[in-house]
């Protein structure tokens, strides 16, 4: 009869260890989906720079790739007549 009582009882703490995996993988998942458009923009990025660093240094091309190559541009500075 002492087995009986031991095959019975329902472990809560395994339950609960179970739940949460099952949410610690859930919420995983989520972080995967929503890094996607990331992953999407950085093999983007990759390509730009790739094809723009034919044509000049890899800085150049990073700043091109990232729309700031106008920021960086050398300016002439302004002469007092």
């Amino acid at each position: 009869m002492g087995e009986n009582k031991s095959t019975n009882n329902f472990d809560w703490s395994k339950m609960i260890i179970g739940l949460a995996l099952l949410l610690c993988a859930i919420t995983l998942a989520l972080i995967a989906v929503t890094l996607r458009p990331v992953a999407k923009w950085a093999n983007l990025q990759t390509t730009c720079i790739e094809q723009e660093s034919e044509k000049a240094p890899i800085s150049w091309a990073v700043r091109k790739c990232n729309g700031r190559s106008k920021v960086y541009q050398i300016k002439e500075p302004m002469k007092n007549n």
